[in-house]
């Protein structure tokens, strides 16, 4: 029997984890009739299938003042109070607009429960499931509890009401171990580990062209060598490592790729990567990568450029995160057979490591082994075959499709009844 799923969230647009993740969730339940409706104050996806509400983006302006004077201090004004309470108000009542317009049979709720950049909707949807017992599965990408910048704030009431609420209608998804470990701890909240994962049955197209076509389009040489980081440009993916790594490589022929925008933290980060690469001498490039279900051309009908031709296009990608809530370029890097230079975040060690991928790695700073790897990678054919090869079986083994089906079939028999997944 198909159902009618709402996916809600603050924003479904774009290359960041929840959009990618969320989109491969509705696939896998496409593929067995249940239809996906989308709410966000962001959206890309079908209109027809989709309510836009702009004042649940984390950029709407009542919400940055809200955030602005949420964190930061402990105590709390009554226009925040108020504020607050009036925006999650009306953003319920459009929940039950969304509900009702489509049919909505289970609740998909993507990060909106657990990590605090709109209040409002987080409150707003606590309430909505409580005051209807709605079948509701959140899942969490990230917890407040593990971003400083959350740390000190005038809201504890509310987060410990909404990020997460613990209700009887609710199940939790976590994406890693630490995560669920964390949760049942705080919440005492028990949930359902489901890894980040990619279509490891269906292994990408050649693309030689396209690889060719797209390093002639950025100026780069067909004998460079290409390094990609695959991430938002944000503080927390140790960009400034790969413009590092490069400059003690010494080769001139290396030239660094970032190909996502950067993210919701401000642009000095950016800037600051900037500054250091001309300081370094290091060749940097910013390509923002638009997914490939949401078309080829951006919103100025300019050609985009795809996730899969970057990937394609690069020689090495380097992943030097401080912290990650699993880690998609890195299951990408796998899926598209590119070796890769690893900083050993927390989430990679317990969950990802020990599954036995063949990665350059380093903790936390580069050291002469660090490169003198990283130049093997690039120079030996034979090993670096062995390592993307070995990388793809064991992605395949654990973070496939098959895994994700796997875990959908039991969320959803648990509100329906019924093994139709």
């Amino acid at each position: 029997m198909s159902s009618n799923i709402g996916f809600v969230s603050t924003r479904f647009s774009g290359t960041d984890g929840v959009s990618l993740e969320s989109a491969k969730w509705a696939q896998i339940l496409w593929d067995y009739q249940h239809v996906s409706h989308w709410y966000a104050g962001k959206l890309d996806r079908e209109a027809g299938f989709s309510m836009l509400v702009p004042e649940a983006y984390f950029y709407d302006k009542t919400n940055v003042w809200i955030n602005e004077h949420a964190f930061g201090t402990r105590r709390r004004s009554s226009a925040l109070t108020a504020k607050i309470l009036e925006m999650a108000d009306y953003l319920k009542q459009t929940i039950y607009d969304f509900v009702d317009k489509f049919s909505i049979d289970i609740m998909v709720v993507e990060n909106a429960l657990c990590l605090p950049m709109h209040i409002p909707l987080g409150v707003a949807l606590t309430h909505f499931i409580a005051e209807t017992e709605f079948p509701t599965i959140a899942h969490h990408h990230d917890f407040y509890w593990e971003r400083s910048r959350f740390s000190v704030s005038a809201v504890s009431d509310f987060l410990a009401m909404a990020f997460p609420p613990v209700l009887n209608s609710v199940q939790h998804v976590t994406i890693n171990s630490f995560a669920q470990n964390d949760l049942a701890w705080r919440t005492g909240a028990a949930s359902v580990l489901v890894p980040n994962v990619l279509d490891f049955e269906q292994p990408p197209e050649d693309m030689d062209t396209q690889r060719h076509t797209f390093r002639e389009r950025i100026g780069i040489e067909p004998d460079d060598i290409m390094f990609l980081q695959p991430t938002r440009v944000v503080p927390r993916k140790g960009i400034e490592h790969s413009i590092s790594l490069i400059s003690q490589l010494k080769n001139p022929k290396c030239k660094l790729v970032v190909s996502h925008e950067s993210g919701d933290e401000g642009l000095e980060y950016h800037q600051a990567l900037i500054e250091m690469a001309e300081q370094a001498g290091v060749d940097l490039r910013f390509v923002h990568a638009h997914l490939d279900q949401v078309g080829p051309f951006d919103a100025n009908g300019v050609p985009g450029t795809s996730l899969a031709e970057i990937y394609t296009a690069a020689d090495l990608v380097t992943y030097p995160s401080l912290y990650e809530g699993f880690g998609n370029a890195l299951l990408e890097a796998f899926y598209f057979r590119k070796p890769v230079l690893v900083n050993r975040y927390s989430i990679f060690v317990t969950d990802i490591e020990p599954k036995g991928f063949k990665v350059v790695t380093m903790d936390g700073y580069l050291t002469r082994a660090v490169l003198d790897q990283t130049r093997r990678v690039i120079q030996d054919d034979e090993y670096r075959r062995d390592m993307v090869d070995c990388n793809f079986e064991q992605a395949k083994a654990f973070f496939s499709y098959s895994v994700l089906r796997r875990k959908l079939r039991s969320l959803i028999t648990n509100f329906t009844g019924l093994d139709d997944l």
